[in-house]
This record gives C-alpha cells, sequence and structure tokens, in this order.
C-alpha cells in the first residue's frame, strides 16, 4: 500500500475480493490517502472591489493527497450566487503547492456586502462537485470564504 501512494495512486477496483477484517483498518487508511485533497490554505483579497472591474484575488491552494485530479473541474468564486469561472487549470495541481493569482473579473452587481464563496464546479452541470479539505461548506456544496464590498 504504501508503494501505491507512492506511485500516486488514485483509484482501486478489489473487485468482488471482500478485504479480510483483519486489515480493514489498514485499508481504510490507506483509502483516505489516495487520490487528490484540495486545501485551501489561504486568501487574500482587497476588502472592497468594484463591480464590472478586475480584481486581484490570490489564492494558495495545497493538494494534500498524492496524485493529480483528471476531471477538467472548474474553480468558480462566488459573489453570494453570483458565479465567477477562473481560467486555472486544477489538473495541474500536483500534490503540493499551488498558487492562483489571476485577475478575477468582478460581475456588475449592486454595490454592497457579498458573501465570497469558492467551489470546484463540474464543467457539464456547473455544481459544486468536489468537497474539499476545508471548514465552512454550506448545505449546496460552496465554502463560505468571509464577506467582500462591491462598490460602483
Amino acid at each position: 500500500m504504501d508503494e501505491a501512494l507512492r506511485w500516486h495512486i488514485s483509484s482501486l477496483n478489489v473487485k468482488s475480493s471482500a478485504i479480510p477484517a483483519e486489515y480493514g483498518p489498514l485499508f481504510d487508511a490507506f483509502q483516505r490517502r489516495m487520490g487528490y485533497r484540495f486545501e485551501l490554505r489561504r486568501i487574500e483579497y482587497a476588502p472592497v472591489v468594484k463591480g464590472g472591474a478586475d480584481a486581484v484575488i490570490k489564492m494558495w491552494w495545497v493538494n494534500s493527497g498524492v496524485a493529480p485530479v483528471y476531471q477538467p473541474y472548474t474553480l468558480a468564486l462566488a459573489f453570494d450566487d453570483h458565479v465567477v469561472k477562473l481560467k486555472t487549470d486544477i489538473r495541474s495541481w500536483l500534490p503540493g503547492d499551488a498558487v492562483v493569482e489571476d485577475p478575477v473579473t468582478v460581475p456588475s452587481i449592486p454595490a454592497k456586502t457579498y458573501h465570497l464563496r469558492v467551489a470546484l464546479l463540474d464543467p457539464v452541470t456547473g455544481s459544486p462537485a468536489i468537497r474539499l479539505g476545508i471548514e465552512g461548506r454550506a448545505a449546496d456544496a460552496w465554502y463560505d470564504l468571509g464577506n467582500i464590498d462591491v462598490s460602483r
């Protein structure tokens, strides 16, 4: 199992064979370590941004798993329910650090305080697809990052 993790295992098919009971806890721990695990370690943004303009939002992500993700999920931020899809290709997030500093075009929305939220979206459905390794998961599977004021 250690070798499989070292070789960046993403999935395992044990077919119809049962895992012997004495190996159950060891196998469960192994399954939790394989694949990818995305954690947003830090996000920096100005407390006030202008609607309709580009804003600098810096994110430090860590893939604390042992493998990259192979599906083209979309990194997205939302100002309440106003979604902004970023151009970052998360398939390049190998185990370790990934820094995102792409300009984010703030939606042309009314001036007020919004909840800034993050998710990794399924490219077909546009719905959050991956459970992140961070706190703040809401019932709709988006993660609340804090407040941000949008001005005009």
